[in-house]
């Protein structure tokens, strides 16, 4: 099992391993459907961001870009696909992704990708807690 310290909240039976180990992409790529890019203010980033600037904000400007918007919670909307955002009230940490089946996709940093029962599964550590939803139409993008 992937390590209980950083990701205390992962089970034997609420993860399962979906991909191998890559660093073609990170976490916030994945969350964005991006498996081109390393999504890094600096390094590849759809908007205008200073090289240092690691915050929430900035994070939901540039899902903004690919059509996300701001929403409640992490609820289950036909028609539409949501990201959690990780960290903290000032900096990211992390983003996951809704698949179809309503189950939740995350890419751990350089390591492997793991579809997850809930967004909470992969908080409580490393990753913080989440911070904020978005959603966009499923259809988009």
């Amino acid at each position: 099992m992937i390590g209980s310290r950083e990701f205390p909240r992962l089970t034997a039976t609420n993860y399962r391993i979906t991909s191998p180990a890559t660093s073609d992409y990170n976490c916030i790529a994945w969350a964005a459907s991006d498996t081109e890019h390393w999504w890094q203010p600096g390094v590849y980033w759809p908007i205008s961001a200073s090289i240092d600037d690691f915050g929430v904000n900035v994070l939901e400007s540039a899902l903004g870009v690919l059509g996300f918007e701001p929403c409640g919670d992490g609820q289950s909307e036909v028609g539409f696909v949501k990201v959690a955002i990780y960290g903290s009230s000032l900096f990211y940490t992390h983003a996951a992704r809704e698949l179809p089946s309503g189950k939740w996709t995350s890419k751990l940093g350089r390591d492997v990708d793991i579809e997850h029962d809930t967004p909470s599964d992969v908080a409580g550590g490393l990753y913080g807690e989440v911070v904020r939803f978005m959603k966009r139409a499923a259809n988009q993008g």
